[in-house]
């Protein structure tokens, strides 16, 4: 009977699962490996953020279970970001500190990801912003496969029935 009373909402279930899902796909080896992400923190911060946009951009206006389910995925994300700076020593006193900036980055990041796609079909913007977040150091040419792959992703998500994300599943295109 207590299992009933705490099992959690659907809603929370589901935007857990959609986080797994982004840490993994994130996680690929070939987006490191071929399309040469930077392997370190900011470079991980920028996969996990760009996924975790991906999916947020196609619950948003899909109704109040994807807005649940897109809150838990976002929540879910920054408790990740959390974890992460605390396993990597940041102390309790400063971790609120860089949570606000990496909120603030996040934000941003959103912003600047919504004018890029809005000036599609011409992808100079979204390569830009590629090559000023995920390559910050990098060889700019690195942007364009990884805009293509930004978008090659967006397409697959935006395929895949409303119901199968609101249950906590994506499947995430080929490389």
């Amino acid at each position: 009977m207590l299992k009933r009373l705490f099992k959690p909402r659907p809603a929370v279930v589901a935007g857990r699962e959609l986080y797994a899902r982004v840490v993994g796909q994130a996680r690929v080896p070939a987006l490191y490996a071929d399309l040469g992400a930077p392997d370190t923190v900011e470079g991980r911060f920028e996969l996990y953020s760009l996924h975790t946009y991906l999916l947020l951009e196609r619950l948003k206006g899909q109704g109040p279970q994807a807005a649940d389910v897109a809150q838990v995925l976002f929540d879910t994300y920054l408790s990740g970001l959390d974890n992460a700076l605390r396993e990597l020593g940041v102390g309790d006193t400063v971790v609120g500190k860089r949570m606000r900036k990496l909120g603030e980055a996040f934000y941003g990041r959103v912003q600047s990801y919504e004018a890029a796609l809005a000036s599609l079909p011409d992808r100079t913007a979204l390569h830009a912003l590629v090559a000023r977040t995920v390559y910050a150091d990098r060889d700019p040419a690195l942007a364009v496969p990884m805009g293509d792959y930004l978008l090659a992703q967006r397409a697959v998500i935006a395929a895949q029935p409303l119901e199968i994300l609101v249950a906590g599943d994506v499947a995430w295109g080929p490389m």
